[in-house]
Parts: structure tokens; C-alpha cells; sequence
């Protein structure tokens, strides 16, 4: 009996010994290169990893990222190789459960880009764009990482599969999340350690702040400039070069900004104990999935912190000294409270994008333009007279443009409607990737046509600045817009080509507006952004470049920052936590930025005028983007 049992706690000692080891080995890889990659093996990770990932639900990893920045993460299949983008909270170990159907089919839910490819996790996000297909076959996972910034480590220590939910949670449970919103995990220059130091700051800049000198009029337009006043914000073409006019008469280009507001919310649903602190309930907010657990902000709490009881007034009248000091004389997606303070567009909303598939209503259906029509009715009608009112948006990044095919699958699958009807109509004369493309344009058409004359039909005053296409949509696509009175899209390079401004202009006939552009960097918990640069003085260096040689072309007359503050470290509601700000969290302009907008907002009346050359000099730290 003795010896049963001696061999029993022998057995036992080995086996935990045996995991042990296997849960304490960690693999590690440096990205140290312009283009940095790195295999494992299956067999190297985890033994028991099949080969065949066809049943399974998750691929579980526990890793710790040095940087917030993002990584690529592969399957290399019998049928090739299999990547998405992740982006984890950095500086601490963590839990993340990918869902493997992210690999398998291309999503189709969602009614903008972001929303399509943007996936929140617990502890960090991922970008979901990308090849797909079958999960078999698989002997090697992949990690990848373009332009490293400060050699970035990735350690993983355990890689497993399962079949059902698996908590996702920051392992040491820890918070990673002060009680400023600052990254408890990493360090910089000027982190707040304490509201006596930030008080400091904040009093410099009341004192220090003053008005720039653009010679703006009160709408922002150019003082040394008259045309025809109409009351209205429109567009002109004079002497070869498009300009809007403001109310007054005045030229005017537009120095913009997206999303001026007091801060966008996180979750803290699954993850309360990832924040040191949370806010008090005037900072909260019903989350969509959760009663009991609220979305909070940490940005209106530092506002409150600094102002007080008021902190809302007082927050639009520092926003507004802000904006006039820095040159930006037009706003979107903004708190409402500045609409009558700086020229603005306006989001119209509920014209069936959100419930459609893909972004596209059922637009044959009857109720598709009463819809419209009662819309634009609500939400344009009262607005016909504002004189601050720049125009209306009636989209975003559509994300069906490239994807044609795949929109008529969805469309044949889906519900019975109008739409699908006259769909099925029109391929019984035959089905093919072009006749495909026929029928979603001219749907599409059918779709601007209906919005754009209710619109005009409600307030024939302003201007429809259209949808903000995103990517690179097709030139059938690009005519479509003339019914527009500007062409309006969202880019992410770091300098637009003339020729594909030109080219707009020669397919549509009107002025170009730039809806959305950023540079960002890898720090302070945040994601570097669409377009990434090497460090904070950078992000200036990449504005003044971007926008001077977007607004050397004769059509170009606006562009939009996105986006005023930070975004949450821990995520907005699709995970995404990019570092774009010009100001952070803490309500403190990064001057690196400030500099660069006084300065190149200055220039713009000269530079679109043919008087001066725009700057050339791109930032350090891009990485390569397909023009």
C-alpha cells in the first residue's frame, strides 16, 4: 500500500511539474525590422493543437504586448495564409479569445466600415479586414508588424482552442486604468500624477490662450474677400479654382474638425477591474448590451474637474477660444452647442442604412422614399434657415463598395422585400459578377436620387455634401455622387495624389471636401491610428504636409481632422483607441499639433490661391499604403 501510494504522489509530482513547464514556457519575438514577421509552429506552441480548426469557436491566447500598437495575426493553411489586425492592451498579460469566424467569412453586419470591421474584445480590439477562408490544414501561426515603433516585444505563453466563451481578462487583475484615464502600465513626459500639477497646466493655458490672426469673418470665411452674400453657405468656381462662400460673401475653405464634444465613453461591461477608479454617475451612462454595467468618461470627468459645477458651459467657451486660436473655423460630428459658434455639417440620420444590408436600404419599397421624404422633413426643414449650417452629410464609408457581389448574395438570402424582387428580376436575364455591379449601382443611384430631392424638396438653402466614401470606390461609383453639391471622402494616406483630385473632379464636376484624416503613434495605451508616425512631433509634421497639398488643388475647399480628443484607452464601443487627438484625455493639447494647425491654417487662403507652395516633407514612421 505504501508503495501504491509513493508511486502515486511520484506520478502526481511529475505531471505538475510537466505543466508547469509547459505553462512558464514563453515564446517571444522582437519587431525590429521595417518589416518585422515571425512563424511558430503548432508543435512549438502547444502539442496538442490539431491541425484541422474547422470545429472550433475560439483560438484562446495568453500574451503580453510591450505596445499598443498593432500586430497581424496568421494561420498558415492548406490553402494559404489567413490574417487580421489585433491591437491588445499593452504592458501587462492578458487573456483573448479570438473568434475564429472572424477568418472564416467576411463579415456582413454593420452599415459603415467601422462598424463592419471593427471588433471590441475585453482586453483590446481587433480589425477584422482581410482574406478569409477554410481552417484546415493549419501548422504554423503567423504574427507580423510593419514599421515597429521603439522595437516592440510580443511574449505568448499559452495558445489553446475551445468551443466555448472564455473570460477575457488582464491576468495579474490589476487595473490598467487610472483615475485620470491615463495608461497605468506605461510612462511619458507630463503624465498627471496628481490634480494639483494638472490644475497648473490648465491655469497656463487660460492665461496663455489667445485669438490667432487668420482674418476670418465671423463665419470664418476670408475678410480681404467678397463675392455674392446669399445668407447661405455655397460653392463657387472662380477662376479655375472652387471655394465655398460663407454667408457674408466671403471665400472660405474649411479648417475642420470632427467630433468636438466632452469625450467619447468606454465600456466597462466584464471588465470593472481593469479601472482603478470609475466616475461618478454624471459620467456614466446605460451601456446597449448591460443595465448594471455602465459606459463611462473619463474625458467629462477631468472637464468637471477643472471647471466645476458649470463644466459644460465653460467647456464650449474654451472649445471655441481653442478653435479660433488654432484656425479651425468648421466643425462635424460635434456637440450642438457650438452650432451657432462655427460653421457645421450636419449628420442626417434614418434613412434605413442601419437596418439595410450592408448599408444599402430596401430601396424599391415605398416606404423607402415616404421614409425620406419624412426625414428630411424632421430634420432639415427646421434647420433651412440656420446661417451657420455649412451642408448635410448623408453617409458614411458605405461597406458594399468593392464587395458587389457579395452585397446580392446577402440581398438573394436575406428577407423578402422590394428590393430582393426587383433583384430577381433583373438577374433572370442572366447572373454575373458584372450585371451584379449594374444592379447595385443603379440601386445605388436610386437611393442618392430619392435622398437628394427630398432634401432639396425641405430646405433648398444648403448644401448636400454628400457621403463620405471611404477606401476607393470604383469610378461608376465616384459619377454617381454629381448629384451632390460637393464630393465628399474620408482618406488615410499620407498625401492625397493631385491626380486622383483631378480625376474626382473630371467624373463629378464639383468640389472636393476631405470628410476624414488623421496620423497617429503608438504610446499612452492608445493605438497609433490609421495613419501611423514615429512620434508626437511627427503627427505635426504629417498634418502640415496633408493638409497644404490637399488644398494646392483647385477643387479641394474643406478638410476634417478626425478627431478632437483621444479616443478611450480601454476602447469607444467598437474597441477602437487610437492616439489622433488634439487633445488628451486629461484636457491637454498636445502642442506639437498646435503648432502645426496656427501655422498651416494660416496659409491655406495662400496656398489654394496659387500664391505660395504647400510644404513638403512627410513624416518619419509611415507605413506603406496602396495609393
Amino acid at each position: 500500500m505504501k508503495i501504491h501510494i509513493t508511486i502515486y504522489f511520484y506520478v502526481l509530482i511529475i505531471v505538475l511539474f510537466t505543466n508547469c513547464s509547459q505553462k512558464n514556457t514563453t515564446h517571444s519575438v522582437t519587431f525590429n525590422k521595417e518589416l518585422s514577421e515571425h512563424n511558430w509552429s503548432l508543435a512549438e506552441l502547444n502539442p496538442d493543437l490539431p491541425s484541422d480548426w474547422s470545429s472550433y469557436k475560439y483560438l484562446v491566447l495568453e500574451m503580453k504586448s510591450s505596445s499598443p500598437q498593432r500586430f497581424e495575426l496568421g494561420f498558415k493553411t492548406e490553402n494559404g495564409l489567413l490574417t487580421k489586425l489585433v491591437h491588445p492592451f499593452a504592458g501587462t498579460w492578458i487573456r483573448i479569445a479570438i473568434p475564429l469566424d472572424f477568418y472564416r467569412s467576411e463579415n456582413t453586419k454593420g452599415s459603415e466600415m467601422a462598424s463592419t470591421w471593427n471588433q471590441p474584445r475585453a482586453t483590446g480590439w481587433m480589425n477584422i479586414y482581410g482574406n478569409v477562408g477554410r481552417l484546415t490544414g493549419i501548422d504554423t501561426i503567423y504574427v507580423r508588424m510593419e514599421t515597429p515603433i521603439n522595437k516592440p516585444s510580443l511574449e505568448i505563453s499559452s495558445v489553446t482552442l475551445s468551443n466555448s466563451e472564455v473570460e477575457e481578462i488582464v491576468l495579474n487583475n490589476q487595473p490598467v486604468v487610472d483615475k485620470f484615464g491615463q495608461w497605468i502600465n506605461t510612462d511619458w513626459q507630463g503624465k498627471v500624477k496628481n490634480i494639483d500639477d494638472l490644475k497648473k497646466v490648465w491655469d497656463k493655458e487660460n492665461i496663455s490662450l489667445e485669438s490667432g490672426k487668420f482674418n476670418y469673418s465671423k463665419y470664418g470665411g476670408y475678410l480681404n474677400t467678397q463675392v455674392k452674400a446669399t445668407g447661405f453657405f455655397r460653392v463657387e468656381k472662380i477662376d479655375d479654382k472652387w471655394w465655398f462662400v460663407d454667408p457674408a460673401g466671403h471665400l472660405f475653405l474649411a479648417a475642420g474638425m470632427n467630433g468636438v464634444n466632452m469625450g467619447t465613453r468606454t465600456r466597462t461591461e466584464n471588465r470593472e477591474g481593469i479601472f482603478a477608479e470609475l466616475p461618478p454617475e454624471e459620467f456614466r451612462s446605460p451601456s446597449r448590451n448591460s443595465n448594471s454595467s455602465p459606459n463611462i468618461s473619463f474625458s467629462a470627468w477631468n472637464l468637471f474637474r477643472r471647471y466645476g459645477s458649470d463644466w459644460k458651459s465653460k467647456w464650449k467657451t474654451m472649445s471655441v477660444k481653442r478653435m479660433d486660436s488654432w484656425g479651425l473655423n468648421a466643425i462635424n460630428w460635434s456637440d450642438a452647442v457650438l452650432n451657432d459658434k462655427k460653421a457645421y455639417a450636419k449628420f442626417l440620420y434614418g434613412w434605413g442604412i442601419e437596418d439595410g444590408i450592408m448599408g444599402m436600404p430596401d430601396v424599391y419599397s415605398e416606404e423607402f422614399a415616404e421614409n425620406a421624404d419624412r426625414v428630411a422633413a424632421e430634420q432639415c426643414a427646421p434647420l433651412k434657415n440656420d446661417s451657420w449650417l455649412l451642408g448635410y452629410f448623408i453617409g458614411n464609408e458605405p461597406p458594399w463598395t468593392g464587395r458587389e457581389s457579395l452585397l446580392v448574395d446577402n440581398i438573394l438570402t436575406g428577407p423578402e422585400s422590394a428590393t430582393r424582387k426587383e433583384l430577381e428580376a433583373f438577374l433572370s436575364d442572366g447572373d454575373s459578377p458584372e450585371r451584379r455591379k449594374i444592379f447595385v449601382y443603379n440601386t445605388f443611384k436610386k437611393f442618392l436620387e430619392i435622398i437628394n430631392a427630398a432634401i432639396k424638396k425641405h430646405d433648398p438653402n444648403h448644401l448636400n455634401l454628400g457621403i463620405r466614401y471611404g477606401g476607393s470606390p470604383a469610378k461608376d461609383v465616384i459619377k454617381l455622387a454629381s448629384v451632390f453639391d460637393v464630393y465628399s471622402f474620408n482618406s488615410y494616406l499620407y498625401e492625397i495624389p493631385q491626380e486622383y483630385l483631378d480625376k474626382i473632379h473630371e467624373l463629378t464636376g464639383l468640389p472636393i471636401l476631405i470628410g476624414e484624416f488623421h496620423f497617429g503613434t503608438p504610446g499612452r495605451g492608445l493605438a497609433p491610428g490609421l495613419s501611423q508616425v514615429s512620434n508626437l512631433k511627427e503627427r505635426g509634421v504629417a498634418y502640415s504636409h496633408f493638409v497644404e497639398n490637399a488644398f494646392a488643388n483647385s477643387s479641394l475647399i474643406g478638410t476634417f481632422w478626425f478627431i478632437w480628443r483621444d479616443q478611450p484607452n480601454t476602447g469607444r464601443n467598437d474597441g477602437e483607441n487610437y492616439n489622433i487627438g488634439i487633445v488628451d484625455v486629461t484636457d491637454r493639447p498636445y502642442p506639437e499639433m498646435v503648432n502645426a494647425l496656427k501655422s498651416t491654417n494660416n496659409r491655406l487662403f495662400d496656398i489654394h490661391s496659387g500664391k505660395i507652395k504647400p510644404i513638403n516633407k512627410l513624416p518619419k514612421g509611415r507605413i506603406k499604403k496602396d495609393e
